[in-house]
């Protein structure tokens, strides 16, 4: 499918900072089906994952939610209506069915949304948490300490769960790390704040879709994805997790290249893994984010083996 691209900038309708970058890919022809890709930890716009959800026939927006002018230098205290600024351009552009798709931290701010925002119809969290936590990198003010939570709404920060500094990684000094670890120390330390912090799916409308790795070693991706699925089943709402048992943190797309080498971080996984994971996603993807009417994929069949596996309910 023949696409159209642009770098453009998304106003925050009463957010402190006024604007921030974007990337949009669409069909020629447009689409009624538009979709916010969110980065994780990295800041990052996802050009690559808009173009290819264009060629599917979607409207795709990407934005920089943090670290661009007037934005927090990390995730710390970002407001969760920049994201609805997001979505509401998408829908200025003929969008009638609005999906956001997250990855880790953009997962975190995805899953909030379809709380948030009775607009926003459906969610694809990769590689998800179940819980709020606290900031990774420096707020406006340039202080990483004392911990403050990652998100507000409407000027209130939202129930977070800090971390425990007396964790320390194992492995080579200067070889890349695995955190895993450390935020399953912190929710064991700060058991006191995981209730509040409980992202409360089962008060969202939207559709969901929850992708995880067994084998992600930067936070425990896929025990959050059953207790989302636990919650959202237990009040009668649709959920849907794919999973692999081998699957690391960055599962990758059909028509995605394999995710960048790090010196800093071990993500788990492998190509290969993280390549099946996503290719077992891909129609689930494709279906939520098109909606009712939206031209649904033939679904691959359920789990089985050490490969992916597929859990509705």
């Amino acid at each position: 499918m023949d696409i159209v691209e642009r770098a453009l900038t998304v106003a925050h309708n009463g957010v402190r900072g006024g604007a921030c970058e974007g990337f949009l890919a669409a069909p020629v022809r447009g689409s009624e089906q538009g979709v916010l890709v969110l980065a994780g930890s990295s800041g990052r716009i996802e050009d690559e994952r808009c173009r290819i959800l264009a060629r599917e026939g979607l409207t795709a927006l990407s934005v920089r939610w943090f670290g661009g002018p007037g934005q927090p230098s990390g995730i710390c205290e970002v407001p969760l209506e920049t994201f609805m600024s997001a979505t509401e351009l998408l829908r200025s552009r003929g969008a009638r069915h609005v999906g956001v798709l997250g990855a880790s931290k953009g997962a975190e701010a995805a899953l909030h949304l379809s709380v948030l925002d009775p607009g926003t119809d459906a969610v694809v969290a990769l590689s998800p948490t179940s819980l709020t936590w606290a900031n990774v990198g420096p707020g406006r003010d340039g202080r990483t300490r004392p911990y403050r939570s990652s998100w507000t709404w409407r000027g209130e920060a939202l129930p977070f769960v800090p971390y425990d500094d007396s964790w320390t990684p194992t492995g080579a000094e200067g070889a890349p790390v695995a955190v895993l670890g450390w935020y399953e120390r912190s929710r064991r330390t700060f058991a006191d704040r995981v209730g509040a912090a409980t992202i409360p799916v089962e008060r969202s409308a939207a559709d969901l879709l929850l992708v995880a790795g067994g084998d992600d070693a930067m936070w425990p991706s896929l025990r959050s994805a059953e207790e989302l699925a636990t919650r959202r089943r237990t009040a009668g709402r649709p959920v849907r997790v794919i999973a692999h048992a081998d699957g690391g943190h960055r599962p990758r797309f059909p028509g995605e290249g394999a995710a960048p080498f790090s010196d800093r971080f071990l993500y788990g996984g492998s190509p290969v893994a993280d390549a099946a994971l996503g290719a077992a996603a891909w129609p689930y993807v494709l279906d939520v984010l098109r909606g009712p009417g939206g031209g649904r994929v033939r679904r691959p069949g359920g789990p089985g083996g050490p490969g992916p596996g597929v859990r509705g309910g």
